[in-house]
């Protein structure tokens, strides 16, 4: 059982126009740099993203609503893209906005097939607009139903040849739930080890969750706003 693919446009062939996809990442931290590239490259189109951001202008999720492969963003946090500014108060780009800890536990619950929960966050605003409301113990609550893809990919420390991953610090983010609410799991790893060199204790995502993997490359540690004291 090897999941391993060549290359990240042969681990994304198969995604197509329309798909809906969740990515990784929390800001530009942990990204899944290669497979983004790739889905730019191929053109797919149409895109329904997941994700807590939707990058900058010119790094991660951006580069594809630069070229207009985006159609519909359910994120927490849209305002470090100017694309994304522009697109949306034009009508082109469809937008779901979700309190950050609502949209983490929204595809939590679509991981562990829950139908939805009920949350006092966004009560009596207009994130709750159209949604049920329940007051339970003398308190109100909004009912939020979860999130699943048809495409997950996510960015990885280590992984084997079976799809066990681990995560380093903030990379981790939204990645380990979104793995398990994806109908096709894709993790690029920065580093692809052998069986068995994963502590069972540390591995964050087991790798029944996880259908292909691929080798990453190039990553450039992108800083969004670099805030630095003046030299003395």
């Amino acid at each position: 059982m090897d999941k391993v693919f060549p290359s990240a446009a042969a681990a994304i062939e198969d995604i197509p126009d329309g798909a809906t996809i969740m990515s990784g990442g929390f800001g530009l931290c942990g990204n899944p740099e290669n497979l983004i590239q790739a889905l730019h490259d191929k053109g797919v189109k149409d895109l329904t993203v997941i994700s807590n951001n939707c990058g900058t202008d010119e790094y991660g999720l951006g580069i594809l609503l630069k070229t207009r492969q985006i159609r519909k963003m359910i994120s927490s946090y849209v305002g470090e893209n100017k694309n994304f500014e522009r697109q949306f108060l034009s009508g082109e780009l469809e937008v779901e906005l979700s309190p950050q800890g609502t949209l983490a536990e929204r595809i939590r619950a679509g991981g562990a097939g829950i139908g939805g929960f009920f949350t006092p966050t966004g009560f009596g605003t207009q994130a709750a607009e159209g949604k049920e409301t329940r007051e339970i113990d003398g308190k109100m609550y909004v009912f939020e139903k979860p999130l699943v893809a048809d495409y997950t990919i996510v960015r990885a420390y280590k992984a084997d040849r079976w799809g066990n991953l681990i995560f380093r610090k903030t990379a981790r983010n939204f990645s380990p739930m979104m793995a398990m609410a994806g109908r096709i799991t894709i993790a690029e790893a920065e580093h692809i080890v052998d069986l068995g060199e994963l502590d069972p204790d540390e591995i964050h995502v087991p790798g029944v969750f996880v259908q292909r993997v691929v080798q990453g490359k190039g990553y450039a540690k992108w800083i969004e706003q670099r805030t630095v004291r003046p030299r003395p």
